[in-house]
């Protein structure tokens, strides 16, 4: 198949919609698809991949972005087109990080009860907000494209936002690589990872990765850690990834738990930090299904995470996930971190976490996922994307020759008196 993929920036080191990507794209490769990525940027190791990159130059505004977009995919003729949550031109619509809507409503949390109100009048009319209200109408309304969705939670905040009727939607969870991340590959990397944080051998290390603190709940994370220094036992927090650390860390020191929290900052590969910790801890306010999660269960470590996390659905609370109800109450999450002091329960719920993560694979979700551009193109007849906007453009162009598309999903040649869709592709690029 011919497959666009479509993001802002196509870069591993940045977030789970980057990394989600990166991964996917390399499965597609090794299975024989032709993959286009269409995007702002994407970083130089993205370009050594045999990939057709088309850089999207447009001022930052998402709806101009997004019209751009369209712009570029239209001469392509692809078979699937697959965005990750930026445009509507698609025949996948994947967003990642949920509903912006949904989202919006549950940053309300971190305000005080009497001040959400007014907060959400004030939405109403800021641009910001309007921009994106005029992209999420363009994006949820029915083009004919599937909407996946990472989770339950994330299935239900499509419906309640933005009317999408349930037989628009998929349910296809995030997958790790449970060979990467595994118990039996952090091994050799503890001791040293250990040492460079400053973590001793009877160390309860804690470990979040993040890069929108308050959003994934790094406040409430903090206040709980001030609720651990009584417990009798060496607890630590290693919070790696994040934006302006220098003023988290201020925070940190006038909290007086600068020697109880380690920022790593941003890294490329997370996997050391998994080795080095002793628990996960999530108390997101948001998220359709955290692969941080999923990779940290795949290393066989015990969880905590909060019910608004679409990958607490995974798991089962109390044999292989601790969660709590809300991600401002840093009493429960002190609760559940205490647990975790007891090294045979940690044992206990990581083991059950690493055989969940088992049955959730990221070969599993790449299979999902081409099943469903399976059933698009049997829908079509194997006919590219954006057909009949090709058709009618090449009847004006080329005037006879072109009376239609012809594509036999088997590959049969077209029918006679007909024009394949192969024959519409751009010069220089191959079918």
């Amino acid at each position: 198949m011919r497959i666009g993929l479509v993001l802002e920036q196509f870069d591993p080191a940045r977030g789970g919609r980057e990394q989600w990507t990166w991964a996917f794209t390399q499965r597609l490769l090794e299975l024989g698809h032709e993959v286009h990525i269409v995007a702002r940027s994407c970083a130089a190791k993205a370009r050594q991949l045999p990939i057709a990159y088309h850089p999207v130059q447009c001022d930052p505004s998402p709806v101009v972005f997004a019209e751009a977009v369209r712009s570029v995919l239209e001469p392509l003729a692809l078979d699937i087109v697959h965005d990750m949550g930026m445009g509507w031109y698609c025949d996948v619509f994947h967003p990642h990080g949920g509903s912006m809507a949904a989202s919006a409503e549950r940053k309300l949390l971190f305000l005080p009860s009497w001040l959400r109100g007014l907060k959400r009048m004030a939405n109403r009319l800021l641009p910001r907000h309007r921009t994106f209200r005029d992209l999420m109408a363009r994006q949820y309304a029915d083009h004919g494209q599937i909407v996946l969705a990472l989770s339950r939670t994330s299935a239900a905040d499509f419906r309640r936002f933005h009317g999408v009727e349930p037989d628009r939607i998929r349910l296809v969870y995030n997958g790790v690589d449970c060979e990467r991340f595994s118990p039996e590959r952090c091994r050799p990397h503890r001791d040293a990872a250990r040492r460079r944080l400053g973590l001793a051998h009877d160390t309860v290390a804690a470990l979040i990765v993040a890069h929108n603190f308050r959003l994934k709940g790094v406040t409430t994370l903090l206040r709980a850690m001030r609720r651990l220094r009584s417990v009798g036992r060496d607890v630590r927090l290693v919070i790696v990834g994040g934006k302006h650390i220098d003023s988290w860390q201020r925070q940190v020191a006038r909290c007086g738990l600068g020697e109880q929290v380690v920022f790593a900052g941003r890294v490329e590969d997370p996997l050391p930090y998994y080795a080095a910790a002793d628990c996960y801890v999530h108390p997101t306010y948001y998220d359709p299904c955290s692969l941080v999660v999923l990779e940290a269960a795949a290393c066989g470590l015990p969880l905590i995470t909060s019910r608004y996390n679409g990958a607490s659905e995974m798991f089962v609370e109390g044999e292989d996930v601790l969660l709590i109800d809300d991600p401002a109450d840093d009493n429960a999450l002190a609760a559940a971190m205490r647990t975790l002091l007891d090294d045979a329960m940690r044992q206990r719920l990581g083991a059950a976490a690493r055989r969940t993560i088992l049955q959730h694979t990221f070969q599993r979700n790449v299979d999902q996922i081409l099943e469903i551009y399976r059933d698009i193109l049997d829908r079509r007849g194997g006919l590219p994307h954006g057909y009949q906007v090709f058709a009618g453009r090449m009847r004006a162009e080329h005037g006879a020759r072109s009376t239609g598309f012809s594509r036999n999903p088997a590959g049969a040649p077209a029918e006679a008196g007909t024009t394949s869709a192969l024959d519409i592709l751009p010069s220089g690029v191959e079918p």
